[in-house]
């Protein structure tokens, strides 16, 4: 066999004549595993890391802009483009770096953990939230608080508030955590050894794409030029990392791309761009019309904090209004939102972030203002006060933690609402500007713009006919309101009707607007005229709404610029007390929007009692033609006593006093014997029976059967005025709302309550029954004042239901107090015998089924059904 001979070097050579094995020769795989243990193995790994480097790096490049594209979903939700970038890009970096770290076996796993969580915990909240850092660089603890709180509770911040969010809360890390992860996990999939499991690095991108999608907006940023270029820079890299990708076949390769391209960008336009966010799913908007019409309260304010200092308003140009709120919704009692079901713009109130609206909101034209609101006591209601048209609301840091959570705004009606409700030391920046208004030869040439709004409900005759004539016949947008305006400021008299002023009623409901239009006397506030040039706008087809605010007005009560103060550093401010509320209205022209109107009278211009204060007629306002010429009225009255020819009185006394004497008996006999006095007769016993059957429903049994009695009663006058409300007592509530225009929240509290004295099991107290009465009697009041007169009167004359027994002597009763059938009391019987054995029991102890609980089961008498 063959010598091997050992070199200096302690290598072998085969020329020798040294017996050896094929393990040993230096072509043996057995040699080079050998040789490559120890330092020489480490040579070995550099030299193939060198060798794959260049595709580490492109397949890494690739991830990291495939998830920026991806991620370009958010851009518009933030409002803007470089903060954006600030967070995405060294998110997408960090991610794509700590994957290539893991090419290091000593780096793989948990120090890749550990650079992952630094980066999550650490770096992203010094980016998101700068302003809690210190230095903008190290992180305070505020900081690292935030930033851990963020990192699970951005999403919903960032999907339940209308864009742009802004960058002010820490939504930011929303943004960070999903670049992050997903470009970490896409670096490890393309950095794999087996090129099949790449593959999975598309999933990761798409994830990416998915999240940011469905947390965007339905319109998104160039969706078919990001999802073109998406697509292709996979695909391309995908044929290049599984080495399908053939250079040499440069022009087919290109060919392909191009008809790709062109094919993706058809489809793109030819399938319809519906996207489904979840914005849109998953919270709707605040539906400000479960709260208390902002009207109502105005003369509570003026009464109650006239010279109190309500407001405080620093840097906002001078005679600028301040808003509460918007209403454009009249039901016949008050002025209110609409719901948010109906087709209008008034409820649709949005949790915003720190930016308010987009780029055309911003770039209205007008003077922009950066104005300091400070509140003081006094001002505690839910309506946020604003001015001109937001862009940006940002509270100061002695608010509270949970009002920029709870802060709405309408970007429609430009007003505010903080459901955390607003008081006395509240602080907070508003950015915005004060829209350029239009001059008076542009209002009274401007034609009305269409909008939808709901239908005014009950409206006054009076407004009818007046509006007609104050506009002199035209209904020309601008110019008809214009009239509508200096007409009632003309023709009207200012009086808060508190004590001392000229008597003055409250409210703006048809009651009191018919009252000031064609009762005696034409006086009222703002409250009043306000309502009336809306009512009389609507009348006239023009879009009409009434605002709420703060008005910087002198002792006429007209706006002036004098109200707002300069200091020496140039800064101006402004108080605002409870005097300075007021209404007025807007009306929508077209090319100028929404457009303020002010029809209340001058503040000085008061009533006295030798005054004619009453509304002119609506003939008085139409020019009437003049008096025809005739003769000078002769003087017709002939003297008594005159006489004829034969010397008697032409008037005989005597003659005259007994005509007079039979006419009179005549009369007396026609009005008594008349069958007009059976008929009064009739109708006195009626209201008698009935006026007996509420007394004794209002006073018998104990507090919680009298609650029961008191919603029985609603739905017994219901039912006389021919509304037949069947189902439990929430669907009887909503019946009654919808078809007699009442208050919904009223009928649902008051249906909640009878629930509870029926359901509850405790005994209610006698003050309870009372109070809730009182409810009921100004419930049955307001539905018969909605009823026409006709309609009223059948009403009060109705006995349906009025006979009927009471809850507490029989179950067998529908709500609107007609006995039920034969059926309905034989299962009650059973029941009350088989409830026997619990007799023992309190009425209302167990709610095991006894009769007892029967008979009250629905406090308005129906007996459920087996």
């Amino acid at each position: 066999m063959t010598q091997f001979a050992p070199l200096q070097d302690g290598t072998v050579t085969g020329t020798g004549t040294a017996t050896g094995t094929w393990a040993e020769s230096t072509h043996s795989a057995i040699w080079i595993t050998r040789g490559l243990r120890g330092a020489d193995r480490g040579r070995g790994a550099a030299l193939l890391d060198a060798q794959s480097m260049p595709s580490h790096l492109i397949s890494l490049a690739v991830m990291l802009v495939a998830n920026l594209l991806a991620a370009a979903n958010l851009i518009d939700v933030y409002g803007s483009a470089g903060m954006w970038t600030l967070c995405a890009l060294p998110a997408a970096l960090i991610g794509v770096a700590v994957a290539f770290a893991g090419l290091r076996t000593a780096l793989r796993l948990w120090w890749q953990l550990v650079f992952l969580l630094v980066a999550q915990f650490v770096v992203g909240p010094v980016i998101a939230l700068q302003n809690t850092t210190i230095a903008h660089v190290i992180p305070s603890v505020e900081t690292l608080a935030k930033g851990a709180s963020a990192t699970f509770g951005a999403y919903k911040y960032l999907i339940s508030i209308d864009p742009a969010v802004g960058t002010g809360e820490g939504d930011l890390m929303a943004l960070w955590t999903i670049v992050l992860w997903m470009s970490f996990l896409a670096g490890v999939f393309a950095l794999a050894r087996k090129q099949l499991v790449s593959v999975l690095s598309l999933v990761a991108v798409a994830v990416n794409f998915a999240v940011c999608a469905a947390l965007g907006t339905s319109s998104g940023v160039q969706p078919v030029a990001i999802g073109v270029i998406l697509a292709l820079l996979l695909i391309v890299w995908l044929s290049w990392r599984m080495r399908l990708l053939e250079f040499n076949r440069f022009v087919s390769a290109i060919l392909i791309v191009v008809i790709a391209a062109g094919a993706a960008v058809g489809a793109s336009f030819a399938v319809g761009q519906d996207r489904q966010i979840l914005r849109d799913k998953y919270e709707p908007p605040l539906s400000p019309y479960n709260y208390a019409s902002p009207m109502s309260g105005m003369r509570a304010f003026v009464k109650n904090h006239k010279t109190d200092k309500l407001l405080t308003v620093r840097n906002l140009p001078a005679g600028t209004p301040v808003r509460l709120a918007v209403m454009d919704r009249f039901d016949g009692t008050v002025w209110n939102l609409s719901d948010s079901s109906e087709s209008s713009d008034s409820s649709d109130y949005r949790r915003m972030g720190d930016t308010i609206g987009g780029e055309e909101r911003a770039n209205t034209k007008g003077e922009r203002f950066t104005a300091t609101f400070t509140v003081h006591d006094g001002l505690d209601d839910v309506w946020f006060p604003t001015a001109g048209v937001a862009t940006s609301v940002r509270f100061g840091s002695g608010s509270a933690s949970g009002d920029a959570e709870s802060f709405y705004y309408n970007t429609d009606t430009n007003s505010g609402l903080l459901t955390s409700k607003v008081r006395g030391d509240l602080t907070y920046t508003e950015h915005g500007v004060v829209p350029t208004k239009p001059t008076d030869k542009q209002v009274e040439n401007a034609q009305a713009d269409s909008v939808s709004q709901p239908e005014t409900q009950d409206a006054p005759d009076s407004v009818g006919k007046l509006a007609t004539s104050f506009a002199g016949g035209s209904t020309d947008g601008g110019a008809a309101a214009q009239r509508l305006a200096d007409k009632l400021k003309d023709n009207g008299w200012f009086s808060h009707g508190l004590k001392g002023d000229y008597p003055s009623l409250p409210g703006h409901g048809a009651y009191r607007i018919d009252k000031l239009l064609a009762g005696s006397s034409m006086v009222g506030d703002s409250e009043q005229y306000a309502s009336a040039m809306a009512l009389m706008a609507r009348e006239l087809g023009l879009p009409s709404r009434v605002v709420l605010g703060f008005i910087p007005k002198n002792k006429d009560g007209e706006i002036t610029d004098a109200r707002t103060k300069t200091a020496r550093d140039g800064t101006t401010s402004i108080d605002f007390t409870g005097n300075d509320i007021e209404a007025w209205v807007e009306i929508k022209l077209d090319g100028y929007g929404w457009t303020a109107f002010y029809p209340t009278p001058k503040e000085t211009k008061v009533p006295n009692e030798n005054q004619n204060l009453t509304p002119p007629k609506p003939q008085n306002l139409v020019r009437q033609p003049p008096v025809p010429l005739q003769d000078p009225l002769r003087d017709e009255n002939q003297t008594k006593g005159q006489s004829n020819l034969g010397g008697s009185d032409a008037d005989d006394e005597s003659s005259s006093l007994w005509l007079r004497k039979m006419l009179r008996v005549v009369g007396m006999v026609a009005l008594y014997g008349s069958p007009l006095w059976l008929l009064l007769i009739v109708v006195g016993t009626i209201l008698g029976i009935k006026a007996v059957m509420l007394s004794r429903a209002r006073k018998r049994g104990d507090p919680d059967m009298r609650i029961a009695e008191g919603w029985r009663q609603i739905c017994i006058l219901a039912r006389q005025s021919g509304v037949h409300a069947t189902g439990t007592r929430r669907e009887q509530s909503r019946e009654l709302a919808r078809q007699l225009a009442l208050p919904q929240s009223t009928l649902d509290a008051l249906s909640k309550q009878a629930d509870y004295a029926a359901f509850s099991g405790i005994t209610l107290n006698d003050k309870s029954a009372a109070t809730y009465w009182n409810t009921v009697d100004q419930v049955r009041a307001a539905m018969l004042r909605g009823l026409p007169r006709n309609r009223r009167i059948r009403t009060k004359l109705s006995l349906k239901g009025v006979f009927a027994d009471p809850i507490s002597a029989n179950p067998t009763h529908n709500g609107d107090g007609t006995t039920a059938s034969w059926r309905a009391s034989a299962w009650s019987t059973i029941r009350s015998l088989m409830a026997k054995p619990f007799a023992g029991r309190s009425r209302r102890g167990s709610g095991n089924g006894t009769a007892a609980n029967t008979a009250d089961a629905d406090a308005n008498g129906t007996t459920r059904k087996g």
